[in-house]
C-alpha cells in the first residue's frame, strides 16, 4: 500500500492518495481544487487514479473531485446520504471498496454534516482484520471534533447536528487505540476551534487527550462543542452548495480569468461594482495603493480573508506584483471565487503617471501609537484591536475596544465616524485588511505597525479585557 498525505497549510487542509502498488490503483481523498500534485504523485509511483472521495461536502474550500474525473477519469464517490448534480457512487456504511492490497471501508458519521463519512484503510498485507488508518474528515480531529452548526441555512440545527455527532463518535472509538488518525484540518481552519498542530494522531491518544471524546452526556457534549466557535465566514455556505453542483473546472476558469486589464478598464469595472482587491503584502499596500482598493495579503491566510470581505457575485480585479497574478487567482478559485474579471496591467506601476489615484495608509511604530493614545484631546484615537474576542480577552491596548475582522463590515456603525481610528491586530496582515476596508468606508485610520507583537516588544502596558 501506498499512503501520503498532503497538507495546504493556507487552508490548514490535507488530503491523501492510498494507492495499491500491485494493481496500480489508486483512490484520493478530499482532494483541494489544484490537482496537479496527486496526478504527478500517481506518475512517480506508477499509479492511475481511478477514485475520488470526500468524506462530505465540504463548506471551506471547493474540492477538486471534477478535476480529477475530468483529467483522470476518476469515480466520485460520497456518503450514501450525499445529494449533488453529477454522477457519483454513494458508500453506505459498512460497504467496502478493496483494491490489491488495499481495502477502504465506509463509516456513517454524521453531525459535522449529515453526510459525513469516514474511511477505514486496511493495508492488507499487514493486517485483514486491524485497520491501519481511519480517515476522519471534519468528524474527528486532532484534539477536536467538528463543529456541528455550520448547516443552519439549511433546515439543520447545531443541537440536530450535535446529537448526530455524539451518536457517531463512539464509532471511532470503537477502533483498536493503534489505529491511526488522519483529519481533513488542522490549526487553523474555523471548522473547529482547538485543533492541534499536528496532521495526524491516533485512536488511543484522542481517546486520552482530546476534550470532547470525554466521558459526559450528550447534553454537556452539544453545548461544550457548540461554545466558542470561530465566527464562519459567509462564503462557506455558497462552497457547500458548490461542492454539490456541476461547474467548471479550476483549469477552465483561470483560463478565462487570467488576462491584463489597462488602468482605465480596470476603474471602469469599478464604478461598476467591481472590487479591487491588492494582494501585495500589508507594508507594500500601505506605503501606496489604489484608491479603494482592499488589501488581503497573499503571505498570510489569503482565501479565508478573501472569502470573509469580498462577495463571490461581485466581479473581483487582482492588482499584484507582476508574477502574482495567477496565484492570486488560482488561491480564489480554491474558495470557488471564480468571478475575477482580470487583473491590473503592470500592477501598482500603471498609477505612475496618475498620483491623485493613490492612497496611503499611515503605520506608526508602538511607542508613538502610545503616545497618541495618551491624548486627551479630540486628536487622540479610538484604538481598535481586529484580533478574536479571545485574543482581545487575553490581552490588549489599554482603552481598545475589539472589533473582530470578521465582524467589521457588519458592525461600523459602533465607530465614532469623525474620531481617527487606530488599528491593530497579532502582527499586521489582519489590521491591513481592516484598515483597508475601514478607508473604504471613509474613516481616518492608521495602523500599529507589528500588532500586538510590537505592543509587547516595546514593553508597554497591557490591559486583560474585562469579563
Amino acid at each position: 500500500m501506498i499512503f501520503q498525505q498532503f497538507y495546504l497549510g493556507c487552508l490548514a487542509h490535507a488530503s491523501y492518495i492510498i494507492g495499491d502498488e500491485a494493481t496500480g490503483t489508486a483512490l484520493v481523498v478530499d482532494p483541494q481544487r489544484d490537482v496537479e500534485q496527486y496526478l504527478t504523485f500517481a506518475a512517480q509511483h506508477g499509479l492511475t487514479i481511478r477514485y475520488v472521495f470526500l468524506t462530505h461536502l465540504h463548506a471551506d474550500f471547493i474540492a477538486g473531485h471534477l478535476e480529477l474525473r475530468d483529467r483522470a477519469g476518476a469515480e466520485i464517490l460520497l456518503g450514501a446520504a450525499a445529494h449533488a448534480e453529477y454522477r457519483f457512487t454513494p458508500l453506505a456504511d459498512g460497504e467496502a471498496l478493496e483494491f490489491g492490497a488495499v481495502r477502504l471501508v465506509a463509516l456513517a458519521t454524521p453531525g459535522h454534516t449529515t453526510d459525513s463519512t469516514s474511511l477505514l484503510v486496511y493495508d492488507l498485507a499487514r493486517s485483514t482484520t486491524e485497520p491501519y488508518a481511519v480517515l476522519t474528515g471534519d468528524t474527528l480531529f486532532v484534539g477536536d471534533v467538528g463543529r456541528p452548526d455550520l448547516h443552519g441555512s439549511r433546515g439543520w440545527t447545531p443541537h440536530a447536528l450535535g446529537t448526530m455527532l455524539y451518536a457517531s463518535l463512539p464509532k471511532l472509538m470503537a477502533l483498536p487505540d493503534a489505529t491511526l488518525v488522519y483529519p481533513a484540518h488542522g490549526a487553523g481552519s474555523l471548522c473547529g476551534k482547538s485543533l492541534s498542530e499536528k496532521t495526524f494522531s491516533t485512536i488511543g491518544e484522542q481517546r486520552r487527550t482530546n476534550y470532547a471524546l470525554q466521558p459526559m452526556g450528550q447534553e454537556e457534549f452539544i453545548a461544550l462543542v457548540t461554545a466558542d466557535q470561530p465566527d464562519a465566514p459567509a462564503y462557506f455556505q455558497y462552497d457547500a452548495v458548490q461542492n454539490t453542483r456541476e461547474r467548471p473546472t479550476l483549469e477552465q476558469t483561470l483560463e478565462r480569468e487570467l488576462h491584463p486589464l489597462p488602468l482605465e478598464q480596470a476603474l471602469a469595472l469599478h464604478r461598476d461594482g467591481a472590487q479591487l482587491l491588492d494582494v501585495r503584502d500589508a507594508e507594500s499596500f500601505a506605503a501606496a495603493h489604489l484608491r479603494g482598493s482592499i488589501n488581503v495579503g497573499l503571505q498570510g491566510q489569503f482565501a479565508t480573508w478573501a472569502g470573509t470581505v469580498l462577495h463571490h457575485e461581485r466581479p473581483i480585479l487582482i492588482i499584484a506584483d507582476p508574477g502574482q497574478e495567477r496565484e492570486a487567482a488560482l488561491r480564489l478559485g480554491r474558495i470557488g471565487f471564480d468571478n475575477v474579471a482580470g487583473y491590473l496591467q503592470g500592477g501598482l506601476q500603471s498609477l505612475a503617471a496618475s498620483p491623485a489615484l493613490v492612497a496611503t495608509t499611515e503605520r506608526v511604530d508602538a511607542l508613538l501609537a502610545s503616545e497618541r493614545l495618551g491624548l486627551h484631546d479630540a486628536a487622540a484615537p479610538l484604538a481598535v484591536d481586529v484580533r478574536t474576542p479571545t485574543e482581545h480577552e487575553q490581552h490588549t491596548v489599554p482603552g481598545s475596544i475589539n472589533l473582530p475582522l470578521s465582524q467589521l463590515a457588519t458592525r461600523l456603525a459602533e465607530l465614532p465616524p469623525q474620531r481617527p481610528l487606530l488599528v491593530f491586530c497579532a502582527g499586521g496582515y489582519r489590521s491591513s485588511v481592516a484598515a483597508s476596508l475601514l478607508e473604504q468606508a471613509g474613516y481616518a485610520v492608521s495602523q500599529i505597525a507589528g500588532g500586538i507583537a510590537g505592543w509587547d516588544a516595546a514593553r508597554l502596558p497591557v490591559t486583560a479585557a474585562a469579563g
